[in-house]
């Protein structure tokens, strides 16, 4: 059992000599050091030594073993302070190379201009109120007068959940929540996404912004419609902009009017922005149909209102001379950085 324990010493030695690494030299002192370890095995064999040879034997067992921790120990301080300085050299910072510019984000065209028509309406003394964009089918069709054979309410216009909830197809719905749950006067605009079944092309998209207003209050006129419109084209467009109604039909206004705003560009004169007419599109607008005032709860022969909408993605078309929508949604930094 001596010569066992000088050859485990001898092995182990030699093992320790070509150690490159903490991993393999923790296997080594599993190896010989472990419960199942060389060592080990050969101290279970010590009960079958006489009484005179038991404690000889232990003393070189122990004097082995401690041989064997110190070397390991040994070779763990100088692996270790090698590994720390391959560490700390592959980490190393040259603080004379200069640094990395981060480049800063900014606001996407669309937000910059919605922000711009929030203010307006702020200034005029307007609230920002939400919905949510998954909508019942009463809010977005039956409250707002647009009957069961509506063209609208067509699956080829409208994306079905089921056939009570729709994706919203117009930001109105949030006037209906706002006139069930509020009592007059009402002032707000409602602007959100919206959704229509159309095929993605240079001037549609099945997603879209619209920002969409609501006067409540009583006396109101179609004169304080106009008076409103004309003060937020003033401030979005300049003081020499002047608006235009023409009649139309919307289900939920009473009367209804198409606006448009003189062309920004040739100022009425004809030009290729307004196709030669003089005059561009912007929103829809009219008085709130009696209809809708009475299936919020609101009395139509006390009260009166006015209600708007305008497509975001129209106006900044025509604020940055863009002609193709879908610019606005593909993340194109070349275009984005224009803005």
């Amino acid at each position: 059992m001596r010569e066992q324990l000088e050859q485990i010493k001898t092995l182990a030695a030699q093992a320790l000599e070509g150690v490159t690494d903490l991993k393999e030299l923790d296997e080594i002192r599993i190896r010989y050091l472990g419960k199942k370890g060389e060592l080990t095995a050969v101290l279970r064999g010590m009960g079958g030594l006489s009484a005179e040879e038991r404690p000889l034997i232990g003393a070189l067992a122990n004097q082995v073993r401690e041989e064997i921790e110190a070397a390991i120990a040994a070779k763990d301080t100088l692996l270790s302070s090698s590994a720390r300085e391959a560490q700390m050299a592959a980490e190393k910072i040259d603080v004379t190379i200069g640094g990395k510019r981060r480049s800063m984000g900014k606001r996407h065209p669309l937000s910059q201009v919605l922000g711009e028509i929030q203010d307006i309406f702020i200034g005029m003394g307007f609230c920002i109120a939400e919905g949510p964009d998954v909508e019942l089918d009463y809010y977005n069709f039956e409250a707002l007068n647009i009957p069961k054979n509506h063209p609208a309410r067509d699956t080829q216009d409208t994306f079905y959940i089921n056939d009570n909830v729709v994706l919203r197809t117009q930001t109105s719905p949030v006037q209906i929540r706002v006139m069930e749950n509020s009592k007059p006067p009402i002032r707000i605009i409602a602007p959100g996404r919206v959704f229509r079944s159309d095929a993605v092309d240079a001037t549609h998209s099945p997603l879209f912004h619209q920002i969409e207003g609501l006067v409540i209050d009583k006396g109101i006129t179609m004169g304080d419609l106009k008076g409103t419109l004309e003060v937020f084209v003033k401030a979005l467009y300049g003081n020499d902009a002047r608006t235009r109604f023409r009649p139309h039909h919307f289900p939920f206004t009473e009367p209804s009017a198409e606006v448009d705003v003189s062309c920004f560009v040739c100022g009425g004169d004809g030009c290729r922005v307004c196709k030669g007419e003089g005059w561009i599109e912007i929103l829809g607008a009219g008085m709130v149909h009696p209809k809708v005032l009475a299936n919020c709860g609101i009395d139509p022969e006390i009260y009166s209102g006015f209600a708007f909408g305008l497509g975001l993605e129209r106006v900044a078309m025509r604020r940055y001379d863009i002609d193709d929508l879908r610019l606005f949604f593909e993340n194109d930094l070349r275009f984005l950085n224009q803005f």
